[in-house]
């Protein structure tokens, strides 16, 4: 995240949280409040100075699920987002993310089949995939995952930036 988008995103000037980075000046227990949250952590993380390399395990069971037409998308990475987020999905023989193909943000994405076969509608394109295949697109281009065999597929979305808090939709 930006200094700027921190700044905007906890409600303080990007100079005040320069100077504090710096150490030029000190926080209110409000503007400690205000940053914190903008970053998604605990004001005591802020003052702890061992830094935290993970935000801890996010067990299967414990994944937020989408559901889709026959097939199933987990969230794998913990909010807040930095600078990306990943996703796995499963799908079902005939399994798909929908009717329609759809755009969200205009992120990198890259998809990783894990296991299995699957098909990906990118634009005009098909391309056949299997296990170890992977491809990478803008999210802004039309796309849309299907399983057109006769077994079990999986799969990873990787994104970055993360999408904006957007519903998907047809282009």
């Amino acid at each position: 995240m930006s200094l700027r988008a921190l700044a905007a995103e906890a409600g303080v000037s990007s100079s005040f949280l320069s100077q504090l980075e710096n150490g030029r000046t000190n926080a209110s227990v409000g503007s400690m409040r205000k940053v914190a949250a903008a970053l998604g952590v605990s004001p005591a993380q802020l003052l702890d100075d061992s830094a935290a390399h993970t935000r801890g395990v996010l067990r299967a069971e414990q994944r937020p699920t989408i559901q889709l037409d026959g097939a199933e998308k987990f969230v794998v990475s913990l909010p807040p987002l930095r600078n990306l987020e990943v996703y796995a999905g499963s799908f079902a023989p005939g399994g798909s993310t929908g009717e329609e193909a759809y755009t969200h943000g205009n992120a990198q994405e890259i998809l990783v089949v894990t296991g299995g076969s699957i098909v990906l509608q990118l634009g005009d394109e098909r391309y056949a995939m299997h296990a170890g295949d992977s491809i990478e697109y803008l999210s802004s281009a039309p796309h849309r995952v299907s399983n057109e065999s006769g077994a079990d597929a999986s799969v990873l979305w990787i994104n970055s930036p993360p999408t904006p808090d957007e519903t998907p939709h047809a282009p």
